[in-house]
């Protein structure tokens, strides 16, 4: 096979479980198919609960208000979830995950991150989804979002300055606002070569057919 370069834009939110899930199965695909296949990931902004209030909602909370889950319901997907991150080394630790809270500025960061380059937005994104998921922390935190940028190697100084400001918010909601047009309603949306689209959290094996389909063609 040629080796070829995908297009890859990753529409997510890093309060997502299933897009943690998601980014940990592409992953796995990645490494199958490589070196035959190299693509170019982008992390684009998606908001699950844009109108989140600043303090957090309980998550049990939450998913019965947005979903109608019952406690047993919410338990049995926590579960599921748990059990696929654990299949592909990503690890839930839901018992930690008691809060739902806005994540705005953290796609704030990951729009800069993206523009450092230098695989910066990708170990963003690897280290907001463990600060939330694994180790519980509160994603909308300006200190904890900092300090996450700074233990992946960007300028921690400078992440507070963004934070502290509205720097990259037009360029984050217009982002949003995009793929909301082209019909993205959950995520994640993995779009690749702005043609493809693989919607979920899908097990390795369909990544790593779609992209070696697609490489080919």
């Amino acid at each position: 096979m040629t080796q070829q370069t995908l297009k890859i834009d990753f529409v997510s939110d890093v309060s997502c479980p299933w897009c943690a899930v998601g980014l940990a199965s592409l992953q796995t695909a990645l490494d199958r198919v490589a070196p035959d296949v190299k693509v170019d990931i982008t992390f684009q902004p998606f908001e699950l609960n844009p109108q989140m209030v600043p303090e957090g909602e309980d998550t049990t909370e939450h998913l019965r208000n947005k979903y109608g889950s019952t406690p047993e319901q919410a338990s049995a997907i926590r579960e599921t979830i748990r059990s696929r991150g654990a299949e592909l080394g990503f690890t839930f630790n839901m018992d930690k995950r008691s809060r739902i809270y806005n994540t705005f500025d953290a796609h704030r960061l990951l729009h800069w991150a993206h523009e450092e380059g230098g695989g910066h937005q990708l170990a963003l994104k690897q280290a907001l989804l463990k600060a939330y998921f694994t180790d519980g922390e509160d994603p909308s935190n300006h200190t904890v979002l900092a300090r996450v940028a700074g233990e992946v190697g960007l300028d921690m100084e400078r992440a507070k300055a963004i934070l502290a400001s509205d720097t990259y918010a037009t360029e984050v909601r217009a982002q949003e606002q995009f793929y909301q047009r082209q019909g993205i309603s959950s995520v994640p949306a993995v779009i690749i070569n702005d043609r493809h689209l693989i919607s979920g959290g899908q097990p390795p094996e369909v990544f790593e057919q779609a992209l070696r389909q697609i490489a080919a063609s």
